[in-house]
């Protein structure tokens, strides 16, 4: 049941346009491939197999792949996070993590508690952004022919400027 609710949640979230001021609109409708974008993206950041071994989060069985596993991602989160805004609803940061456990090509989408377009703080979107980037611990993953790239994502449920859930 709860696998029921966290894809419902996911499907939700596509569906919601992203955040509109300084962070240039995504294709709603493509959770595809994340296109490199010179105006946005680190040049230096480069896929091992850009084209045959880069994995949709969902096409791996396993938990987040993070040192030191969920319970690690949220307390960086919960101590980093500052901000004090009234906003409410979902957040989410798409991006890739090569086969080196690098990250980039952050990718923003967001809605209220009833699944409607919602464009939050800048201040909000901006820390939760950054510290999104500045997480150094992903971990590779490999399949039965070695190592490969994968995307990851990250879901925020902000209420009243608080992060009360992070998914997955």
């Amino acid at each position: 049941m709860r696998t029921i609710g966290l894809l419902f949640s996911i499907l939700a979230l596509t569906s919601c346009k992203t955040f509109k001021q300084d962070v240039p609109r995504t294709d709603l409708y493509n959770t595809d491939d994340i296109a490199f974008d010179g105006s946005r993206d680190d040049p230096s950041f480069s896929l091992c197999h850009p084209k045959e071994k880069t994995y949709q989060y969902f096409n791996r069985q396993d938990a987040i792949q993070f040192e030191g596993g969920k319970p690690a991602l949220e307390k960086i989160f919960r101590s980093n996070y500052k901000v004090k805004s009234s906003d409410n609803g979902w957040l989410r940061i798409r991006f890739l993590v090569n086969c080196k456990g690098e990250s980039d090509r952050f990718r923003i989408m967001s809605a209220d508690k009833n699944w409607k377009q919602k464009d939050f703080s800048k201040t909000c979107v901006n820390q939760l952004l950054n510290i999104t980037k500045e997480l150094d611990g992903w971990l590779p993953k490999q399949n039965d022919d070695g190592d490969i790239d994968y995307y990851q994502y990250l879901i925020f449920k902000i209420d009243k400027g608080k992060i009360t859930k992070i998914l997955p």
